[in-house]
Parts: structure tokens; C-alpha cells; sequence
């Protein structure tokens, strides 16, 4: 199969034209052209007015080797990868003792159902609630302000990014293609087949909800077992290798492999193992604020005439601004026709984050604007970033008026350094509620200073991001993990043997994609890992 890339089509094209295109690009005949397949569709609108479809197709042609040969100087046409997946081991008929995972969000629940498709009938273990009895948690907290600490945005089956745009795709390195692995399990599991070629996939919460719970079936199905309201609160420890962990209630549940999935909430999860003298180390991530825009104006701003167009769908964007105090500050999980959402995982604090459903229909756009952090800013050891993070999540607490509403400003009065005291064309989207006030008494004074840089350097780029009644809520802060636990090639902690960290929370990856990426290298870690010490049986293919 041959792989053509950079095929620029009109986005209005009939069906036909890809075909011609093919044609003409591999200079060959109707007939000698058996089929092809969309691996990736991509959107350019440098040029408003030439807004096109940037296509990579696989192509199956009986003249593969002379056109390679003939075209051995195009970087555009090669080979076609092979993206099948294949499974590192099996486990052995008589398995001595099954691998316990800690967290099912994409990291934990990619680590479950390879172990599982593996045959090693893997423990996952998840302090909250499934996915649809957390959903009505979550919205419950949304409307009436009845926060469950164990159950909410951040806890619970699917993770935290359950409660997001969806966004499927990542910037990772991957020769082994285990995104598409990821990608095709997700299918698998119910989610819309686009997201295999739409070079911006995203399922949305609604969807993504279904697909969470197909996806723990499965695992169930072959062997493995998933329990929720399931807190671990110590490991076992003898001769430096983990020999079980222990739960809320007292229950022992012994194992020599345990992957941490936890996410980057699990605060009392990190003291934990901090305290057990897991090596870990503080590591830089950012705080800032969300920002709300009409969706129609962030359309207009990066579509211009073409905007509405349905193939186009609603307008997302990515800035990034380097500051004068040498600080940078950059948009972070921009949800296109979305809301800002209550994110907190503890009482007493406010914290944003930003949700859209699959269709992007909802009326403004939101995203975060971060400031970098690194630990020079929170100095003190590996867990003072989540110290520094609870400092300006309580702040916004009191400032929102110490009901879970979150503190907002209008743009104008943001930049203008004065609280705002009324609302303009924008409504903010986040609830419980949003209390207007002063927003720089919720963040550090250089990253205030820094995204009053950036604002409206944003505006240059993006026309109309600096609009006076564009509304901020704050406080973002769980933008990627605080900490690193630190592991070996092998992917076990460098100070316990049989302890696989992965994931986001223990620093490794950043969205759904690369977690789940990264819960199936630490599935393959264990399974090898047994294998050392357990006979092997057949490979499963």
C-alpha cells in the first residue's frame, strides 16, 4: 500500500475529485487504482479565501513497486506504514498473581484492557464513582453546589479528561503508532469512526461517557475486574518490592505488579507515596485563567466569509506569546463551542476547566490563558507545587464568595487593572455562578502582568480576542501534573521494584491520547516484567 500526503483539495470538492487527484498525483490509469482510505484530513485557513482540505491517503495499486520506483525522489509519496498493533506477551496458563492498576482514567483504563487482551486479568481500582453515577455527581455540583470530594470533574471512571472537549490528538513521538491502537479502541468502544482521520479528533463528554463504559465492560469480559469507591491508601512494602496495597476499609489486596494511573488530583495519593520515599520531583506547569468568546467571532476571526460552514464546523485556535518579563503564556485546551466547568477536587477551592459536547454547539468558546511555572517559582521539595496550586485555588474560593461560584472579570477591566462590576454582550457559561470582581488577587503578580501582555498581543493574531466584554473566570490550575515520580527504562519507580508510574499524574503525559499511549507502555512493562519470572505461553498475535 502507498502512502500520499499533502493532497490540497477545495473543501466544497465533489467526492470524485480525490480520485483524480490520486490519478494525477501517481500518474496512472483509472484501472490501475484498486482503492484508497482517508487516513488524515486536515483544515488550512492561512488564506480565508482559499480555505482547502489537507489530504493523506493510503492507496492500493497492483503497480506499488514501479511507481515507488518511478517517484523515489517524492517525500510525498512512500510506503504505507504497517499500524497494526501487536501485543508484547501473553500471560502463563497458571498466572501467580494479577496486576493491580490504580486509576481508570485513559492512562489506567488503556493499561487495564491491554493487560486484559493479554490475558493477565488485571485489578483496576478507582477511588470514585462509574462514569454515568459521576456524571450525575458532577452536574448535581454544577446546579446545586453539592461538592463530593471522591466524585466530581477530577475523580472518578474516564478520568478527568471525561469532563473535557474530548480532544484525541497529541504532538508525542510514536514510530510504534499506539496512538492508532488507542484510536482504534476507542471505535471499538462507540466513538464516531471520524476520529480515525480528522487530523483534530474529539468524541465530547456525552459520547465519551458511552465509550468509558464499553471500554470497562470489555475488560470485564476477559477477566479482569473494576472497582469503584476504592481508595488505596498504602503499599506493602518488603525488600524494597511492592507486595500489595492496601484500602480505605482495611482490605489487603496482595500483587507484586501495581501500575500508578492516579491523575494529577490525586494529592493525597502523592503525600502517600512521598511517604513511603518514592522518588519523585517537582516540575514546572501553568496557571492562569479561562477566557470566553462568541463562538461566531472566533469563527469570523479564523474563517472569515467561510465561517459556519458545516464541513468546517465551529473555529478553534492556539496562541502563544513570549513576554517581556520572560515569562510565556500560551492557550491550553481551547473547547470550541463549549462551557467552562467547576473542576475543584477539594472543599474549599475553585478551580476552571473547559468542556464541549460532540456537536460544538454551545454558544461561546473557551479557553485556558497560562502562564509557565516552573519550581523556582514554588521552591520546598516534590510536593510544593500542589501547595503552590491550593494557594490561588483557595484564593479564587474566597474571591468567588466561598460558595464554589468562581471569581470573573470582564476583559476591559482586566486589562485596565479595576473589578468589574456588570456583565457586557458576554454571558459566562460556568457554574454554579460567577461573582465579578478583581481578578489579579487569584494569581502570582508576574503572571497578572504577563497575560496583560498577552491579551492583546492575542488580539493581533486572532482579531477580536481582546474584546472588552470577553469574560475571564479563574482559577486554572490543574493544567498538568506538579510532580514527576521518577522510573526507570524498565518503567518501574527507581526506589521500588514491581511500581509502575504512568500517566499524567505521574507526570509523563498530558491528555487523553498520550495517557493512554503511556498506559499501554506500562501494561507491556508489566506484562514483560512477569514474564521474567512466570513461563510464557503463546503470544496472542
Amino acid at each position: 500500500m502507498l502512502r500520499i500526503t499533502e493532497v490540497r483539495l477545495p473543501i466544497d470538492h465533489p467526492e470524485g475529485m480525490l480520485r483524480d487527484a490520486i490519478l494525477e498525483k501517481l500518474s496512472i490509469p483509472a484501472h490501475e487504482l484498486s482503492g484508497y482510505t482517508v487516513f488524515r484530513r486536515g483544515v488550512d485557513a492561512r488564506k480565508q479565501n482559499r480555505i482547502t482540505f489537507i489530504y493523506t491517503l493510503d492507496v492500493e495499486t497492483p503497480k506499488e513497486s514501479e511507481i515507488l520506483a518511478r517517484m523515489a525522489g517524492d517525500p510525498r509519496v512512500r510506503p504505507a506504514p504497517d499500524t497494526r498493533y501487536r501485543f508484547v506477551a501473553h500471560a502463563p496458563a497458571a498466572l501467580k498473581d494479577r496486576p493491580v492498576v490504580i486509576g481508570t482514567g485513559p492512562c489506567g483504563l488503556f493499561a487495564g484492557l491491554v493487560l486484559a487482551q493479554s490475558g493477565f486479568r488485571p485489578i483496576l481500582l478507582e477511588r470514585g464513582r462509574s462514569v454515568r453515577e459521576r456524571t450525575a455527581d458532577t452536574f448535581r455540583f454544577w446546579r446545586k453546589r453539592a461538592f463530593d470530594p471522591e466524585s466530581n470533574v477530577q475523580f472518578g471512571e474516564g478520568g478527568a479528561g471525561t469532563f473535557s472537549d474530548g480532544k484525541l490528538y497529541t504532538q508525542i513521538r510514536d514510530p510504534r503508532h499506539l496512538t492508532r491502537k488507542v484510536l482504534t479502541e476507542l471505535v471499538a468502544a462507540g466513538a464516531p469512526p471520524e476520529i480515525l482521520y480528522v487530523s483534530k479528533p474529539h468524541i465530547g463528554t456525552f459520547k465519551l461517557v458511552k465509550v468509558v463504559e464499553a471500554m470497562r465492560k470489555t475488560i470485564v469480559s476477559l477477566g479482569g475486574e473494576v472497582r469503584f469507591r476504592t481508595r488505596v491508601r498504602d503499599i506493602e512494602i518488603r525488600s524494597g518490592e511492592v507486595r500489595g496495597v492496601v484500602l480505605d476499609g482495611g482490605e489487603k489486596i496482595p500483587c507484586t505488579r501495581l501500575v500508578s494511573a492516579i491523575g494529577h488530583s490525586a494529592r493525597d495519593t502523592f503525600e502517600m507515596l512521598a511517604d513511603r520515599g518514592i522518588p519523585m520531583t517537582a516540575k514546572p506547569f501553568s496557571v492562569g485563567l479561562r477566557i470566553e468568546h462568541p463562538q461566531a467571532v472566533i469563527d469570523r476571526a479564523r474563517f472569515g466569509k467561510q465561517a459556519g460552514h458545516p464541513l468546517l464546523g465551529a473555529a478553534d485556535y492556539r496562541l502563544v506569546h513570549h513576554c517581556q518579563n520572560g515569562r510565556s503564556v500560551y492557550s491550553f485546551c481551547m473547547c470550541p463551542g463549549g462551557t467552562v466547568v467547576a473542576a475543584t477536587s477539594e472543599v474549599g477551592c475553585v478551580v476552571t476547566n473547559g468542556m464541549s459536547q460532540y456537536a460544538r454547539s454551545a454558544r461561546n468558546a473557551n479557553s485556558a490563558i497560562v502562564v509557565g511555572v516552573t519550581p523556582e517559582d514554588y521552591p520546598g521539595g516534590p510536593l510544593s507545587g500542589i501547595a503552590f496550586q491550593r494557594r490561588w485555588e483557595q484564593r479564587a474560593f474566597l474571591l468567588g464568595g466561598e460558595n464554589y461560584d468562581a471569581p470573573g472579570q470582564r476583559v476591559e477591566d482586566f486589562l485596565a487593572g479595576r473589578p468589574s462590576t456588570g456583565l457586557g454582550t458576554v454571558r459566562p457559561s460556568y457554574r454554579p455562578g460567577v461573582d465579578l470582581t478583581d481578578l489579579a488577587a487569584c494569581l502570582p503578580d508576574y503572571a497578572v502582568d504577563a497575560l496583560r501582555e498577552a491579551i492583546p498581543a492575542f488580539d493581533r493574531k486572532l482579531r477580536g480576542f481582546a474584546m472588552d466584554d470577553a469574560i475571564l473566570t479563574g482559577v486554572e490550575t490543574r493544567t498538568s501534573s506538579p510532580l514527576r515520580i521518577l522510573r526507570g527504562g524498565d518503567g518501574q519507580s527507581t526506589g521500588l521494584r514491581g511500581l509502575f508510574p504512568a500517566g499524567e499524574g505521574a507526570g509523563y503525559a498530558g491528555g487523553i491520547v498520550s495517557s493512554a499511549v503511556d498506559g499501554i507502555e506500562a501494561a507491556e512493562a508489566v506484562a514483560l516484567s512477569i514474564l521474567e519470572t512466570e513461563p510464557a505461553t503463546t503470544d496472542p498475535g
